[in-house]
C-alpha cells in the first residue's frame, strides 16, 4: 500500500492518451505488436507512464516491477539488434499485453502482503504455479495491485491511515474489492487487462463498480491457488478484468490451451454470439437484499434487450435458501479466524497480529462466538450443488444485479466502521454474488447500465457449471446491442 497522499475527492480520472496504447483493448494491443506497429517494450513503457500519472490519484498499485518488465520486454523483442521479433508469449497466445497481478499471488522477487500490514514485505522466493498459466495466456506482468486485507471486504480500503483505492469514474467512490486495484487501473486506462480472483464476488464486484467485464469461471477452470487446496470449501477462482468481452474470451482460450480441466466442458475460442436462442431468467432481489430503483431499471432494460434478440426471457425468484446467507457468513468468519490464529504459519514467522484490520478481527471474533455451528455450515455449503434447485437448472442463464446499489462513497464500508454496522452495510450491498462461489458455477459481470450521475452498474449473468462458453456468447451479444463507454 502506498503512503497517504493528497488526491481529489470527486470527478473522474483517466490515463488514456495518444501513446501506442491509445484506447485499445488487450487483443488490439497484441495485434499491433504482432504487425510491428510498436514493440512490447514500447507498450510496457507506455503503461508505466500511464500508471505513474494515474496512481497518485487512485492508489491502485502496491509495487511496480517496471525495470524488470522493460528489460524482459527488450530481450523478448530483440531490440538490441533493432528488430521487433515476436515475444515468447506472442508465439503461444492470442494476447500479449502489459498486465498487473493482484497482491495475493506470489511473483518471484516481489512481496505478497494480501493487503495487510500484518504481513512483512518479504520478497517471494518463487512464482505461484498459477503465474505460469496467466503468462501463457498473454499477461505480461509489470507490477501488483491493491486488495483489502485478505480479500475479506468488497471495497479496497484500509483502517491504518493508508489511502483507499479510488474509483476512476468518481474519485469519491469505492472501486470495489477485493480485486479493486486491478479494476481501477484497467478502467482508468493504465493497462488493458489485469488479474483478479473471486471468493465471494471479488472479480464481479469491482468490475461492476468500475464499468468492466469480469468473469468468475467454474471451480477448477484455472490452476488452483496454493492455499485454496487446503480450504474446507474452495470458493476462490482466478480470472481477469477487461474492458471488452473479446479480451476475456481470448484470455480463457489461451489459459485453456495451457491447462485443460478434464471434469469441465471446454470453452474453446469464443468469437461472437451463437445462433441458438436461450431460456433466460431474470431477478431483481436476492435472498439477502433488494435492488435499488436504478439497478432494477438496468435489469429491466437488459431483459427487454435479450427478448428483442429472440431469447425467451421471464422473471424468476433468486435461487437458494435463507440458510445459505448464515452459512456463507460463518464460513467467511472461519477464514478470518484461521488468519488470526494461524497467520504466522500461513504467511510468515514475522506475521504481526497487532496490525490486523477491524474487519478481520471482527469476523474472527464472530466465528469464535459460534464455532460449534461451523462444521454443519461447511457441510451444507459442500453439498449445496446437490439441492434440486441447483442440480436441475430451469434456465440456460440467470440475469441479476451484481450489487443492490451503485458504488458507495469511500468510508461507508471502511474496515474501521464498527463491526455489526459494517456487516449490515455489506449485506445491504452484496447479496447476489457469493452463491456462485459456493456452487462453483461461472458468473460474469457486464457493465450494462449507468446511474443518473453516470456511475457504472453491472449485471451478473450466471450459468451451470462448465458453461462459460454460453456466458461469453451472450456477453458478446449484449456488448453489441448495449455497448458500454470508457472513461473519457
Amino acid at each position: 500500500m502506498t503512503e497517504k497522499t493528497p488526491s481529489p475527492t470527486a470527478g473522474q480520472a483517466s490515463s488514456f492518451g495518444d501513446d501506442c496504447l491509445r484506447r485499445l483493448d488487450a487483443t488490439a494491443v497484441s495485434n499491433e505488436i504482432r504487425r510491428g506497429e510498436f514493440s512490447l517494450r514500447e507498450a510496457v513503457e507506455a503503461a508505466k507512464q500511464r500508471i505513474q500519472k494515474i496512481n497518485p490519484l487512485i492508489n491502485a498499485m502496491v509495487i511496480d516491477d517496471f525495470d524488470r518488465a522493460i528489460a524482459s520486454a527488450t530481450i523478448s523483442a530483440g531490440e538490441g539488434t533493432g528488430e521487433r521479433l515476436q515475444s515468447a508469449q506472442l508465439q503461444h497466445s492470442i494476447l500479449c499485453a502489459p498486465a498487473l497481478l493482484k497482491d495475493n499471488i506470489n511473483l518471484a522477487g516481489l512481496p505478497t502482503r494480501f493487503g495487510s500490514a500484518a504481513i512483512p514485505p518479504l520478497p517471494a522466493q518463487s512464482d505461484d504455479e498459477l503465474v505460469a498459466q496467466l503468462r501463457r495466456a498473454g499477461l505480461f506482468f509489470i507490477g501488483k495491485t491493491t486488495t483489502p486485507a485478505y480479500g475479506f471486504n468488497c471495497t479496497t480500503e484500509f483502517d491504518d491511515g493508508n489511502t483507499p483505492t479510488r474509483n476512476p469514474w468518481d474519485l469519491s467512490r469505492s472501486a470495489g474489492g477485493s480485486s479493486g486495484g486491478s479494476a481501477a487501473l484497467v478502467a482508468a486506462g493504465a493497462v488493458p487487462i489485469a488479474h483478479g480472483n473471486d471468493g465471494g464476488g471479488s472479480i464481479r464486484i469491482p468490475a461492476s463498480m468500475c464499468g468492466l467485464v469480469g468473469l468468475k469461471p467454474s471451480r477448477g477452470r484455472l490452476l488452483p491457488q496454493r492455499k485454496a487446496k487446503f480450504m474446507p470449501v474452495n470458493i476462490v477462482t482466478d480470472g481477469v478484468l477487461t474492458r471488452s468481452v473479446r479480451d476475456t474470451a481470448n484470455f480463457f482460450y489461451d489459459a485453456e490451451r495451457f491447462f485443460y480441466p478434464s471434469h469441465l466442458k471446454p470453452i474453446g475460442h469464443v468469437e461472437g454470439p451463437a445462433p441458438e436462442r436461450l431460456r433466460i431468467g431474470f431477478v431483481y432481489d436476492s435472498i439477502a437484499t433488494k435492488a435499488c430503483q436504478e439497478t432494477r431499471r438496468v435489469v429491466e432494460d437488459t431483459a427487454r434487450a435479450l427478448a428483442q434478440c429472440g431469447h425467451h426471457v421471464e422473471e424468476m425468484s433468486f435461487p437458494g435458501h435463507a440458510q445459505f446467507v448464515a452459512d456463507f457468513r460463518l464460513y467467511w468468519s472461519f477464514l478470518a479466524f484461521t488468519v488470526v490464529t494461524f497467520g504466522s504459519g500461513f504467511f510468515s514467522r514475522e506475521f504481526d497480529r497487532k496490525k490486523l484490520d477491524g474487519l478481520t478481527i471482527g469476523l474472527a471474533r464472530d466465528y469464535r462466538r459460534q464455532f460449534w455451528r461451523g462444521f454443519s455450515a461447511m457441510r451444507r455449503l459442500r453439498r449445496l450443488h446437490t439441492d434440486p434447485v441447483f442440480r436441475d437448472w430451469k434456465h440456460d442463464i440467470v440475469v441479476s444485479p451484481v450489487l443492490a446499489k451503485p458504488p458507495p462513497t469511500l468510508g461507508y464500508l471502511n474496515p474501521s466502521v464498527p463491526f455489526e454496522i459494517l456487516m449490515a452495510r455489506l449485506q445491504e450491498f452484496v447479496g447476489y454474488t457469493p452463491l456462485a462461489n459456493a456452487l462453483g458455477n461461472p458468473a460474469v459481470s457486464l457493465p450494462l447500465g449507468r446511474t443518473s450521475s453516470g456511475l457504472p452498474i453491472g449485471l451478473q449473468l450466471s450459468a451451470p457449471i462448465g458453461e462459460e462458453r454460453r456466458l461469453l456468447e451472450v456477453a458478446f451479444e449484449l456488448e453489441d446491442v448495449k455497448p458500454w463507454p470508457l472513461i473519457h
